[in-house]
């Protein structure tokens, strides 16, 4: 008795492990936020932004420069003293030696730049803009695995479809088979069951090339490891035969909850500060120092390093731009007219993503409709081939009767195909549109 629960135990492990193991949307899409390849980039260019941050603030922190000199005077410049002051003849003197060094430590620090200060605003939409690009990057990583996977489901209800096509069509081969070896039917009938088997057969194989590539191109938006196997959850098949309907009656609608608006309204506020920066260029700037050094000189080497005379100097220097107003005035102009610019184009874009927003509601509330209608033609066509079906074996009607309701099944499949995967992308089209990518994904 222990050796038989030990056994059962041990052969339900395995299949309870590989159950585990099938990847729904959600934990696609959880493994694509953390290991996708655009991540990195857009961190690196957050960590970019925080790096401008302190080079705009690193202007307005105090400067500490070192300089030291080393001059060998070959010809010593002489210098003349006019006649009159130490004599009636003019004197030549040399104010310096062949040999001077001079070594300077200066601190600089600004005061007062109101162009720096301007600047030092935009830090803050920087950082934002860096944010909302790391936002963006997740939801166009949210949206291609999600229409992949949904792609995959389609593959494979198509799949599904061809197999319980192609294996009605073998039946009937074997039956016609039987009706040609007694004569009954013609080789010709059985040749166009085989035709239609054998399209079937090639068309399993399309589905089964697309669905191998659709498999790849899901790992590829999720960065997951493209010669490795990705078992994808197939027990919700049922829910993506029978898509829960979409309610597609709420109107509301704001651009604000678009990222690509909300980046635009940043660059707006950039462009502004910008226009202010170049502004307050004009203004007068105060900077305050300290500087300390010495200086040497000497005929020969050892006096110009060892007897040094030092000085130091505390003071402040204040600069008013006076005659670079043309260029600044053309600077600011560009400026105003660039913030000009990224305001209407905000209102362009809010017109823009209103629009995108309620025909991706009028495509989705079309395709949900064509869905509706295609589900139930299947089901229909079914019903008509089974009295088909049953009036052929009774010998009521002929094969080609027979063939054409397989076919209207066939049409009546591949619309339902299409509309189906039609709906999935209206709904994440709808999703984008409307700015709430994020929400669907954490409602899964």
């Amino acid at each position: 008795m222990k050796k038989n629960i030990a056994l059962a135990i041990i052969c339900f492990l395995p299949f309870h492990l590989f159950a585990q193991q099938q990847w729904n949307l959600k934990e696609c899409i959880d493994y694509g936020l953390k290991n996708n390849r655009s991540n990195t980039v857009y961190e690196n260019e957050k960590k970019a932004a925080d790096a401008k941050a302190k080079e705009a603030l690193a202007d307005y922190l105090p400067k500490v420069n070192v300089t030291g000199t080393f001059d060998d005077n070959l010809k010593v410049q002489q210098s003349v003293i006019p006649a009159g002051v130490f004599g009636p003849d003019p004197v030549k003197v040399a104010f310096t030696q062949k040999f001077n060094t001079n070594g300077t430590v200066q601190l600089d620090q600004t005061i007062y730049d109101q162009s720096l200060l301007n600047g030092l605003k935009a830090n803050k939409f920087s950082k934002q803009q860096a944010d909302l690009n790391i936002k963006q990057n997740e939801e166009t990583i949210i949206y291609n695995i999600s229409n992949a996977y949904y792609q995959i489901y389609v593959y494979r209800e198509q799949l599904r479809l061809l197999k319980e096509n192609l294996e009605t069509y073998h039946k009937q081969m074997d039956i016609s088979k039987l009706q040609v070896q007694k004569g009954v039917t013609l080789q010709k009938d059985l040749d166009k069951v085989t035709v239609d088997y054998n399209n079937a057969s090639s068309q399993i194989r399309v589905a089964e090339s697309n669905l191998t590539l659709s498999e790849n191109q899901l790992k590829y938006e999720m960065g997951y490891p493209i010669n490795t196997v990705l078992p994808v959850d197939s027990a919700a098949q049922q829910d993506v035969a029978m898509p829960a309907a979409v309610n597609t009656n709420s109107s509301s609608f704001s651009a604000f909850n678009r990222t690509d608006y909300q980046l635009s309204e940043v660059n707006s506020k950039l462009l502004q500060i910008d226009q202010s920066r170049i502004k307050a260029g004009a203004l007068p700037k105060l900077t305050g120092y300290v500087r300390y050094g010495a200086v040497g000189f000497g005929n020969t080497l050892g006096p110009a390093f060892s007897d040094l005379n030092p000085f130091s100097a505390v003071g402040l220097k204040l600069t008013i731009p006076l005659f670079d107003m043309f260029k600044r005035n053309a600077q600011y102009n560009q400026a105003k007219y660039k913030s000009l610019n990224a305001i209407e184009n905000l209102k362009l874009d809010a017109g823009k993503y209103q629009l995108e927003y309620e025909n991706s509601r009028t495509k989705l509330i079309k395709a949900q409709t064509n869905l509706d209608n295609d589900r139930r033609n299947i089901a229909l066509a079914e019903s008509v081939f089974k009295t088909t079906d049953l009036q052929y074996k009774k010998g009521v009607t002929d094969l080609i009767d027979w063939l054409t309701a397989r076919n209207s099944i066939k049409d009546a499949q591949n619309n339902y195909l299409s509309s189906l995967y039609s709906f999935y992308q209206a709904k994440l089209d709808l999703e984008k549109a409307g700015g709430s990518l994020k929400t669907f994904y954490s409602s899964l």
